[in-house]
């Protein structure tokens, strides 16, 4: 697709409009830098290494939106009694460098956001910035630049999911699939943005997903097509992550520059360990960064909690919480408080301040 074109149809900003880009992640081994230098760097903790990791929260939801009349009510803020897109990003832009402070790195953000309701069996919301012919909506670009931008300012990475099993079914085909990674992928190289990982597709292995080609045994199939893709002789950092407890498989770990795996489902931190040491153990595995980035068991003041299991393993860890849509709890839910104020969120973000050093 020629970039003019491209442009003209995402509706987004030429890049003369933005900034030299701040912040550049890269992965050195099975470390990620910043900037050139490794994230946390000299930091260990009870005799565990901290350096290279990367500690994230899941915010899928921070450039959230709903099309169906049908539904949009149910995320209205409580003082104004509607639902506002603008306000959800803006709010979320503007906690950011609380998280920072507190030694979180990096978020997960998801051009389909994730279930508004938690676990939610049927989905009948429609938030997509993704149309059903595979080309973005300028709307949800907008919201992901301003997102993108601040945490270019803040020295942060963005972990940017293209597909999510429960709106995928709202792109048409394979085809439109693939021109969306096509699409998505240009727009993040033509914007000059280097704080972005790219997670292909949210829980690949679960069954939900439409499209064959974002399942596990060709997603890897995206993977390799994000790669391909440069700028300059420049190109993004790409995997894609696994259900709770699932180690990943060898044709997505040979095709990934990182490894995307997730804590949910029982919480025993022998499963996690166990999960993450399979993963290392798979045929194809090398040197390279292992990340959950969603994870909703907590128990932060346990010695043996999913996190400290983790971080023993040399993992970085995702605060995933789903509350509920009261605007106070999680940070999945809308209307979302993204702040922290919540004794759950209070205590996350002092263990990574403790263990970060931060």
């Amino acid at each position: 697709m020629k970039r003019r074109s491209f442009l003209a149809l995402a509706g987004a900003a030429p890049l003369a409009l933005r900034a030299a880009p701040r912040t550049a992640v890269s992965i050195r081994g099975d470390g990620f830098l910043i900037n050139g230098e490794p994230t946390y760097k000299g930091r260990a903790w009870q005799g565990h290494k901290i350096e290279g990791l990367l500690m994230n929260v899941r915010a899928v939801q921070a450039t959230f939106d709903d099309r169906n009349p049908e539904t949009r009510g149910r995320w209205a803020y409580p003082d104004t009694g509607k639902w506002d897109p603008g306000r959800n990003t803006r709010e979320f832009v503007a906690a950011l460098p609380e998280w920072r402070r507190h030694g979180v790195l990096a978020f997960t953000v998801n051009l389909q956001g994730g279930s508004p309701e938690g676990y939610a069996k049927a989905q009948p919301w429609e938030n997509t910035a993704i149309e059903p012919d595979g080309s973005l909506r300028p709307e949800y670009l907008r919201r992901l630049a301003m997102v993108l931008d601040r945490a270019d300012e803040l020295g942060m990475v963005a972990i940017v999911g293209y597909f999510y099993f429960g709106q995928d079914q709202r792109v048409r085909d394979e085809a439109a699939v693939r021109r969306a990674v096509e699409n998505a992928t240009n727009w993040l190289l033509d914007r000059d943005y280097r704080n972005v990982l790219v997670e292909v597709d949210n829980e690949c292995n679960v069954s939900a997903y439409d499209h064959a080609i974002l399942k596990p045994d060709r997603v890897s199939e995206l993977i390799e097509m994000v790669r391909a893709i440069t700028r300059g002789g420049r190109r993004l950092l790409v995997g894609t992550s696994y259900g709770g407890g699932t180690p990943a498989r060898s044709n997505v770990i040979r095709a990934s520059d990182f490894v995307l795996l997730h804590g949910n489902g029982p919480d025993d931190a022998e499963r996690i360990r166990r999960m993450i040491r399979t993963t290392r153990a798979a045929e194809g595995y090398r040197p390279m960064p292992v990340l959950i980035n969603e994870d909703d068991h907590f128990r932060f003041d346990d010695p043996d909690s999913h996190f400290a299991a983790a971080v023993a393993e040399y993992v970085s860890w995702g605060f995933f919480e789903p509350g509920a849509s009261n605007y106070r709890d999680g940070y999945q839910c809308p209307p979302v408080n993204w702040g922290i104020n919540t004794e759950r969120k209070r205590q996350f973000f002092a263990k990574v301040k403790e263990i970060t050093g931060s």
